[in-house]
């Protein structure tokens, strides 16, 4: 048996054309141009490239799209002040802040200091207490991510045996959330779970997110289960020349799609659904903050 490749990227341009399409209408309809900002602070270069791929799409879904780029050594009143700043401007519905902050910021007061309704990234403490609760709430990116590429495969997931082998606030503990709210049998794995083969063989659904390269082997499959690779790890590929790297997940893809029913591949999986949720995301805010159906088949 070989499994059946979860095509992310094919998926995400789906998500961003249902965006499109939304925000068509909220400009035909109702004359409203969601608007989302992106806060970056010092010049990390991963998160220039993911800020630089996030204004690109934006613009591209016809949203409006802010960039802030503030100095490595900005202080946090004046990071505090630029949020307040936004969360009091009505044209902008979605906010985000680019991880990680230098040192001498405390992420989780900046975090918190976002007003929950703009909270896009699904990070505030009030929609981890929503979500939590099953309540309406924004959903962080990845694991929302990985719901719609769950529910297009099966369907319905009631019922299912799910593990998730991670325990992050970013992906584990929320993704585990989705699945309960989505009637699963849920099982959250980590470093300290004692047999942890064990446990992944009884699983329908194994979304691995723990940041080990290929830990997961095909011998910890069920049969037939659908295995969602969240895990991006870049490791050294002399046979490409010297320097040069390629990247793979938390699972080793080549054992696995002997084995699993499906499978989303690393790169080309996870990874582009996160920008595209999170351009559903900001349309989702800007629905809820005009009084206005949200759009189907883009929420949790």
């Amino acid at each position: 048996m070989t499994a059946t490749i979860i095509d992310g990227k094919a998926f995400a341009a789906r998500v961003r054309e249902q965006v499109g399409e939304h925000v068509s209408r909220l400009k035909a309809d109702h004359g409203i141009t969601p608007g989302l900002a992106v806060v970056l602070v010092g010049a990390d270069p991963a998160s220039e490239v993911y800020v630089r791929s996030k204004g690109k799409m934006t613009v591209e879904v016809g949203m409006k799209s802010l960039e802030h780029r503030l100095e490595a050594d900005t202080e946090e009143a004046d990071l505090l002040a630029l949020i307040a700043q936004l969360n009091a401007d009505p044209a902008i519905h979605g906010i985000l802040v680019q991880l990680p902050l230098p040192k001498h910021l405390n992420e989780d007061l900046v975090i918190n200091a976002i007003d929950p309704a703009k909270d896009v990234d699904g990070f505030h403490i009030s929609n981890v207490g929503l979500l939590g609760t099953g309540q309406k709430s924004m959903v962080p990116c990845t694991p929302l991510g990985c719901l719609m590429m769950l529910r297009e495969h099966h369907g319905s997931l009631s019922g299912m045996d799910a593990v998730i082998i991670g325990r992050s606030n970013i992906v584990g503990k929320p993704m585990a959330q989705l699945l309960l709210n989505d009637s699963c049998t849920v099982t959250i794995a980590h470093s300290r779970t004692k047999d942890l083969a064990e446990v992944v063989r009884r699983a329908d659904i194994v979304v691995a997110a723990v940041g080990r390269p290929e830990m997961v082997p095909g011998d910890w499959i069920k049969p037939g289960a659908t295995i969602i690779d969240v895990g991006i790890n870049r490791l050294d590929a002399p046979e490409k020349g010297e320097g040069k790297t390629r990247l793979v997940g938390d699972v080793d893809f080549a054992s696995c799609v002997d084995v699993a029913g499906a499978i989303t591949p690393v790169p080309g999986g996870v990874g582009p659904m996160t920008i595209a949720c999170l351009l559903a995301n900001t349309v989702t805010a800007c629905c809820r903050a005009n009084g206005l159906a949200e759009p189907e088949g883009l929420t949790a």
